[in-house]
């Protein structure tokens, strides 16, 4: 979409501004909403043909910045306390009785703990024979994740991977393919990969770069999924359509033609 926000709080995609306002950086309450509507139409006012696909992407996005903000700025509700509001209507005689019954309940829990711990020290706990069971994590659910996570995952690899600043002009030409065969070798040995493991430390940027991008392609057209752990570290997995072979001619702006015809080195420095 090519619509941006024009704002004083912020400037830029409203894709980017959700994602904003929902990892709390950009407070909801100093946008105003009704006024990317209106930048949103005279957007729209200006386009010879009108893309639906974007209309509707801004209507989604548009619905939840003011269910956002309907919930910061709306008043809430305040519950009624029932429990209080009942200890106040009951005679003092009924207080006197509740609070003898919780005596009595107290006491029976603490003979029923003594009971119990005067038996575990009776008889001892039985082994469980059975195996321990291990975790599929190919089953496990895979978590949300949008474009904005890929980068600022990639931006902290970026600060953690980096060496000191190089004295000299490096330029890495290896093809994107090359990083996309050694992820796709991995992922024929594990159902996971830690790209965080793939990557040297101390890498230059441009390679972080071809990592990336390959990252981008094997889940674009190859099958694969990326998502985010509960570290934040980026975990590739084989999805539903992931092939067996990695097929090289598929890879955006290289052809199996070009790349046999070309001097670009075919191993990663």
């Amino acid at each position: 979409m090519g619509f941006l926000v024009q704002l004083p709080a912020y400037r830029g995609p409203i894709d980017l501004l959700l994602y904003l306002v929902r990892r709390q950086e950009v407070g909801i309450n100093d946008l105003a909403i009704a006024r990317v509507v209106e930048q949103f139409i005279e957007y729209v006012e200006l386009l010879q043909d009108l893309d639906l696909g974007d209309v509707a992407d801004f209507l989604e996005m548009a619905s939840i910045l003011v269910e956002i903000k309907s919930q910061s700025v709306l008043p809430k509700i305040e519950e009624v306390d029932e429990e209080n509001a009942v200890l106040e209507s009951e005679s003092p005689d009924q207080l006197i009785e509740r609070l003898l019954e919780y005596k009595r309940i107290r006491d029976a829990s603490q003979i029923l703990e003594e009971m119990s711990s005067r038996w575990q020290q009776r008889y001892g706990r039985l082994c469980d024979d059975l195996p321990a069971r291990q975790l599929d994590l190919g089953s496990q659910p895979i978590a949300d994740l949008q474009l904005w996570d890929l980068v600022s995952t990639f931006g902290r690899i970026i600060r953690e991977s980096s060496g000191p600043p190089p004295t000299e002009v490096i330029y890495d030409d290896t093809p994107i393919h090359v990083y996309m065969k050694r992820i796709h070798e991995r992922l024929q040995t594990e159902p996971r990969v830690l790209l965080i493991d793939m990557i040297r430390p101390k890498v230059h940027k441009s390679a972080l770069i071809g990592w990336f991008l390959a990252v981008l392609e094997l889940t674009r057209h190859h099958g694969a999924v990326a998502e985010q752990d509960e570290n934040g570290e980026i975990v590739i997995l084989r999805g539903e359509n992931y092939g067996s072979t990695l097929q090289v001619a598929e890879v955006d702006n290289y052809s199996a033609a070009g790349i046999r015809a070309s001097n670009m080195p075919t191993q990663m420095r």
